[in-house]
C-alpha cells in the first residue's frame, strides 16, 4: 500500500552533494575499484542486505583491487543520500581495514565484526555496524554509495567515533577512493 507520507516528501533529498564523497577536502585520484558480489553498480541491492528494525542486518560482500602503495588504512563509509532530511544519511562507518585485505565477506560489517581490526563508528540512531536500507515507503529509489577510501595514516579515532569524527581524521589523508553505488526502493 502506498505511503501518503513517502509520496509528499518525494521531491525532498538530502541531495549528493551531502555525500562525504563531495567533500573537497576528500577528493582524490579514483586509482582502485569496489565491487560486489551481490550487485553491479547502480543496479538494486537485494532484499537479503535490507535494513530489518528488529532481526540481522547482513551487509553485502566488499571486494577492491589493491589500494596504492602507501595506504596506511582503508575507511568504509556508506551513505543515504536521498533521504528526506538535511544530510545524507550513514548506513555503515568501518575504519581499521587492513589495505592488504581483498575484501570484506557477507555480513562482516557486523558489530563486533569477524573481521580482526575493523571498528564501527555510530550510524543511524546509534547503531554500530551495517544498517541496511529502509527508505520510507513510496518515496521512490535512494541511493547507496559505498565510499572506500585510502588513508596514509591511521586516522586514531576514539572509541565511539562518530562521521564528524571520521571526515576530520581524514581531511588531506586520502591517497585514493573507490566508489560503488547500489539502490533501493520500497514501492
Amino acid at each position: 500500500m502506498p505511503s501518503p507520507l513517502g509520496r509528499a516528501l518525494r521531491n525532498r533529498r538530502a541531495g549528493h552533494h551531502t555525500l562525504a564523497w563531495a567533500r573537497p577536502d576528500l577528493a582524490a585520484p579514483e586509482s582502485f575499484t569496489l565491487t560486489s558480489p551481490a550487485f553491479e553498480h547502480g543496479d538494486p541491492i537485494p532484499d537479503r542486505h535490507r535494513g530489518r528494525l528488529f532481526g540481522a542486518d547482513i551487509s553485502p560482500a566488499l571486494t577492491w583491487t589493491p589500494p596504492p602503495a602507501g595506504t596506511a588504512e582503508l575507511l568504509l563509509i556508506v551513505q543515504d543520500p536521498d533521504v528526506p532530511l538535511g544530510k545524507a544519511a550513514t548506513h555503515a562507518l568501518t575504519t581499521g581495514i587492513d589495505p592488504a585485505l581483498p575484501g570484506i565477506p557477507e555480513n562482516g560489517l557486523t558489530d563486533p565484526s569477524p573481521i580482526s581490526g575493523l571498528r564501527h563508528g555510530k550510524g543511524p540512531l546509534g547503531r554500530r555496524g551495517w544498517a541496511g536500507p529502509m527508505p520510507v515507503r513510496s518515496h521512490g529509489p535512494h541511493s547507496y554509495v559505498f565510499q572506500l577510501f585510502a588513508l596514509d595514516q591511521q586516522p586514531g579515532l576514539p572509541e565511539k567515533f562518530t562521521l564528524d569524527d571520521a571526515l576530520r581524521a581524514m581531511a588531506g589523508h586520502v591517497l585514493a577512493r573507490a566508489r560503488l553505488d547500489g539502490s533501493y526502493e520500497i514501492p
